[in-house]
C-alpha cells in the first residue's frame, strides 16, 4: 500500500497530573475522538496516551508516537499556560526538527474572539522528522469546547467561516511531509489546499 493510500494514524495526548492520577476523568481524548469521526472522511487510526506533567516524560511519549509507532498527527492537550508545571510547549519544541508557528499564532487568534486571556496560551506546532518519517506535532487547549473552536474556527449565524481553523491547513501541511492523503468533511471542516495538490479521488 502507498503512503497516499494507508490510514492516516494520529497520536492524542492528554497531559493532567490530575487525570493521569485518577482525580479526574480526562475529557480531551474523547473529545478529539468524537471530533476526528465527524471531521474525517478518509481512514484513521488512533493511539491514545494520558500522561502527568513531567516535561521528560511528554518528551518521550513524543518521540514514542512519531518514530516507533509511525504518526502523521500527534496531538497534545493540556500543558500550555504560565503556572509552574504547563510545560508542554518546551516538551514539543525539545523534540522538533521545525518549528510552525502560524498554528499556535491561528489559535489564540481563534481564543481571542472569546477571552483575553487567550494570551496567556503558549501552544506551539512542530515537525519532528526522522531519516524516513516526519509528523506534525500541535498543542491543544485541554477544554473539548476551546479544542473544537481551535480546530473547525468560528462560523456565522449563516454557517459562513468568520475566523479559520487551524485543521483547514493540516491535510496540505501532511502531504507537504510525505503523509497519506486527508479528506476531511466540509461541513465540519473543508481542508483548503492549493488547486494543484488537490486529488478528485483522495488517491
Amino acid at each position: 500500500m502507498s503512503v497516499e493510500q494507508r490510514a492516516l494514524l494520529i497520536g492524542l495526548v492528554s497531559i493532567s497530573d490530575r487525570a493521569s492520577g485518577g482525580v479526574y476523568e480526562d475529557r480531551g481524548i474523547p473529545a478529539l475522538q468524537e471530533w476526528f469521526g465527524a471531521a474525517l472522511s478518509s481512514p484513521w487510526k488512533m493511539h491514545t496516551r494520558l500522561i502527568a506533567d513531567e516535561q521528560a516524560l511528554i518528551e518521550q511519549t513524543l518521540i514514542e508516537l512519531v518514530d516507533e509507532v509511525g504518526c502523521d498527527l500527534v496531538l497534545t492537550t493540556g500543558g500550555t499556560g504560565p503556572s509552574r508545571r504547563d510545560v508542554t510547549p518546551e516538551a514539543t519544541l525539545a523534540v522538533a526538527t521545525k518549528e510552525m508557528p502560524g498554528f499556535g499564532e491561528q489559535m489564540r487568534q481563534i481564543s481571542l474572539q472569546f477571552v483575553p486571556t487567550a494570551i496567556l496560551s503558549r501552544q506551539v506546532a512542530v515537525i519532528r522528522e526522522t531519516a524516513d518519517h516526519a509528523a506534525l506535532i500541535m498543542n491543544l487547549p485541554g477544554q473539548p469546547k476551546s479544542i473544537k473552536e481551535t480546530l473547525e474556527g468560528l462560523k456565522d449565524q449563516d454557517g459562513q467561516q468568520k475566523v479559520p481553523g487551524i485543521f483547514a491547513a493540516v491535510p496540505y501541511c501532511i502531504d507537504l511531509i510525505g503523509g497519506p492523503y486527508i479528506d476531511t468533511v466540509d461541513a465540519v471542516c473543508k481542508a483548503f489546499r492549493p488547486k494543484s495538490a488537490i486529488r478528485p479521488t483522495g488517491k
